[in-house]
């Protein structure tokens, strides 16, 4: 699977502003989401919501492993410039 098959399948099946994906070898991958779907989920259920879409690649080994950061449209931009992709 490549970081643009993971970008466009969150971006499609959740609704999200943006998506960041980087992989550090061909089943690791890092995700950034930024949503207005997060604002009133805790941290547990924006893991839960993001790994959804994804669980049938988890299960089947195409990705062994998901690192998944989670911000509203307001939480990116004021946070942005502080965070390490």
């Amino acid at each position: 699977m490549k970081e643009n098959d993971i970008k466009t399948l969150l971006t499609t099946s959740l609704n999200l502003d943006k998506v960041y994906v980087t992989s550090e070898n061909e089943n690791y991958f890092k995700i950034i989401a930024i949503g207005k779907i997060f604002s009133k989920l805790n941290y547990v259920q924006k893991q839960q919501l993001i790994y959804k879409p994804l669980a049938k690649y988890i299960s089947d080994k195409t990705i062994h492993a998901v690192s998944i950061k989670t911000y509203t449209p307001q939480e990116w931009s004021n946070n942005k410039k502080f965070i390490n992709f």
